[in-house]
């Protein structure tokens, strides 16, 4: 199948396809092709490497106004995409890594999560894994006589998870910051191969805790598409307000922290109250804070009752000008402002080069929102604003947190508006399709969030491939504290909030 400038597969969100439907290339053609696409304005989704026919092949999902997919035969080496094409450069070295295949000529080759490739073959990063490596690799580096480095981590002074920071610094200017993750790779894939079927549920809501709708939504519409089932509409109702309900949650705690980290401080106590109310909302609804348990294959397993819709949207009317006042507050405050305008931007290109995704990407006046290009459950009829600023600074992250609040916020009182019935479900009918392939993609309150599943002849799982939105963001970061003070360092990296374990996985 072509789509008239290219031989990618256009393939439809959350759709399975027969595996022998997608375009298999190769490897030349299937590499310029990819690249064309991106240099005509597409995005990276998801790049890997899975196993078939004894043998390993790649696969790429592109994005532009569609999605796009093909395969071809990997070859035990490969000229670098990366060196044309930047986005590429992560997904390469965790190739690498997975299935022991080098991307030769990569700008930025190290390890991604510390772990042996798969097959057995020659360790592309010449580790020995009977030893404790993390750490042990080079690390960027900035000579001169003034130049000195900062660590910091992965053991971190608060209760937060490890990662390791290095700054490259002269005086207190920040030349380079260095990301390292990997510190808990818990081998997530695999384990989502080999567990029971039941399992796979709470396998999917426990990737990443803060992200526990977005993962287990991913999760079930996958597994919906292979077995052929639908879904009411009462539960694609409920499921579009616990993703929302999660977003609120996530935006007002960080948002909160933002301006505690400006000592400013009756933001930062309001915020962590109305957060809270917002977690409650999600126990309501299903007796989890985090909404785990609500949302699996074939719809929800807690129905959403006129007593507690009823319920909720006294707890939203109560709490709307709340949040209001406060972010208002926060956003119009002078000393607020000084601090976070021209703090850590991310030009527009840099962004675009990076591939950043979700209000990271829209901070910097990339108005994609998976929301409204590629909806799912309720939202193809909602009205989802492109929330785009220009800036791409601390200011402009904050901004369109604050925005999405309370569009989040309009979006849960409209589908609170009337009564809503649903057949709660445990599991679809039916066995997943056998060499299918599925890609869901949803916009979780970090970014794009994306599982891409394969299936063998048997309808078991061959791969199954997870990309969180931190996948893209950390190189955010990372930019945002180039000729920054490294004192400004907190400040951006609460803009941000990202995940180390939906990244090391």
């Amino acid at each position: 199948m072509t789509t008239g400038f290219n031989d990618f597969t256009p393939i439809r969100n959350g759709e399975a396809i027969p595996l022998s439907s997608v375009s298999h290339l190769p490897f030349d053609e299937f590499a310029a092709q990819a690249l064309g696409i991106i240099a005509n304005g597409g995005k990276v989704v998801q790049f890997f490497a899975y196993p078939a026919d004894g043998k390993v092949r790649l696969m790429a999902v592109l994005r532009s106004d569609a999605l796009f997919v093909a395969t071809c035969d990997a070859p035990e080496s490969y000229p670098a995409l990366s060196v044309h094409c930047e986005p590429f450069h992560l997904f390469e070295r965790e190739i690498a890594e997975q299935y022991g295949i080098r991307p030769e000529g990569h700008p930025w080759m190290k390890m991604v999560r510390y772990h042996a490739n798969c097959r057995g073959v020659e360790d592309v990063f010449g580790n020995d894994y009977a030893e404790d490596i993390p750490g042990n690799y080079d690390y960027y580096q900035v000579s001169g006589e003034e130049i000195h480095e900062v660590a910091v981590g992965p053991v971190h002074a608060g209760v937060i998870e490890p990662g390791h920071f290095r700054f490259n610094c002269i005086g207190e200017r920040v030349l380079n910051l260095e990301i390292q993750l990997g510190y808990q790779h818990r081998g997530v894939e695999e384990l989502l191969l080999q567990a029971d079927p039941g399992r796979l549920p709470f396998i999917a809501e426990n990737i990443a805790g803060d992200t526990s709708i977005g993962h287990s939504l991913c999760h079930a519409q996958a597994m919906e598409a292979l077995c052929g089932s639908a879904v009411d509409t009462g539960a694609k109702r409920i499921r579009t307000i616990a993703l929302e309900l999660e977003r609120i949650a996530n935006h007002v705690g960080d948002l909160g922290a933002l301006s505690g980290d400006v000592a400013f401080l009756p933001p930062a106590n309001y915020c962590g109250r109305m957060r809270g109310d917002f977690l409650n909302m999600s126990l309501l609804l299903c007796g989890n804070r985090f909404g785990k348990g609500l949302v699996r294959p074939g719809g929800v397993r807690f129905a959403l009752t006129d007593e507690i819709r009823l319920d909720l949207s006294s707890r939203i009317d109560e709490l709307k000008p709340q949040v209001d006042h406060v972010l208002a507050l926060l956003m119009n405050t002078p000393s607020v402002l000084a601090r976070f305008e021209g703090c850590g931007r991310v030009s527009r290109d840099d962004a675009e080069k990076l591939g950043l995704v979700g209000p990271a990407g829209r901070a910097c006046g990339l108005p994609y929102d998976v929301r409204r290009a590629f909806p799912t459950e309720y939202y193809d009829r909602l009205d989802i604003p492109e929330n785009a600023e220009s800036t791409g600074d601390v200011r402009a992250r904050a901004k369109v947190r604050c925005d999405e609040v309370m569009q989040s916020i309009a979006i849960i009182e409209s589908l609170l508006g009337d009564a809503t019935e649903t057949a709660t479900a445990l599991r679809p009918e039916g066995c997943p399709a056998s060499d299918s392939l599925v890609v869901t993609l949803n916009e979780a309150w970090r970014g794009e969030l994306s599982h891409c599943v394969l299936t063998d002849h048997r309808g078991g799982m061959l791969r199954y491939k997870i990309k969180d939105p931190s996948f893209h963001n950390w190189n955010g970061l990372s930019m945002s504290l180039r000729d920054t003070g490294i004192s400004d360092f907190p400040l951006n990296n609460k803009s941000y909030n990202l995940s180390y374990c939906g990244f090391d996985l």
